[in-house]
């Protein structure tokens, strides 16, 4: 088999298997996925909201799944950890996966496109866009765009500080789809020096003025009828 190939089948069984575990994770809040090769195996890092849902009592959910997937991905020795998200509000596929149930419940899109953007920042993240996509009000397709803070489009800022989510939500017009993209509290762009040794703002020296006693005026003559 050509080496070609080899990664073709790879990036279509990792492809297949992030379908596959955003299906079994649906309630627990699907946050991203982290595939590695090791020694030992491979490792699988499931990021949710609720880690316990795929755990299981005993471990008993977790120790299934990872029989399904060794069955069904011919994976070599497959290991499945599953972390908790601390901050779900800056997780861009959370929140997209949100909007797109919120958009499913019945809600307006500029409601829950505006709800999300404000629930963001209110996170502490220095931007976001949400990007709406399909029929939103009629026949026809549109696309609707929230935003606020910075976001950088194109290059290493967009590649490394840009965390993008995206989810589908299928109502009865059509299937919308639902991009999220945030730029997280701890981002530093290129552009943002900062020199050691040297306060980013100076402080002046306060400065005292001596006290000045002024004398008291002194009582002037009554004036006298008749002058000017």
């Amino acid at each position: 088999m050509s080496s070609e190939r080899k990664v073709i089948e790879e990036a279509t069984r990792r492809v297949l298997l992030k379908d596959f575990l955003i299906q079994q994770s649906a309630r627990a809040g699907f946050g991203g996925l982290d595939i590695q090769r090791t020694p030992m195996g491979t490792r699988v890092t499931l990021i949710t909201e609720r880690p316990g849902i795929i755990i299981g009592r005993r471990g008993e959910l977790i120790k299934q799944l990872t029989q399904d997937i060794q069955n069904r991905f011919k994976l070599d020795n497959p290991q499945i950890e599953v972390q908790e998200e601390r901050q779900p509000a800056l997780n861009a596929q959370l929140m997209a996966e949100k909007l797109a149930g919120t958009l499913e419940r019945g809600w307006h899109f500029r409601r829950a496109g505006h709800s999300t953007v404000r629930r963001i920042m209110e996170s502490g993240a220095r931007g976001c866009q949400v990007i709406l996509s399909g029929k939103l009000t009629g026949e026809r397709h549109r696309t609707e765009r929230f935003k606020s803070g910075t976001i950088k489009y194109c290059g290493e800022a967009a590649i490394l500080l840009i965390g993008k989510g995206f989810a589908q939500a299928r109502l009865k017009p059509g299937v919308i789809g639902v991009k999220v993209w945030i730029m997280g509290p701890n981002a530093r762009l290129p552009d943002e020096i900062h020199v050691k040794g040297v306060e980013e703002h100076p402080k002046t020296a306060p400065v005292q003025l001596p006290s000045v006693e002024v004398p008291p005026l002194p009582d002037l003559p009554p004036p006298v009828e008749g002058v000017p």
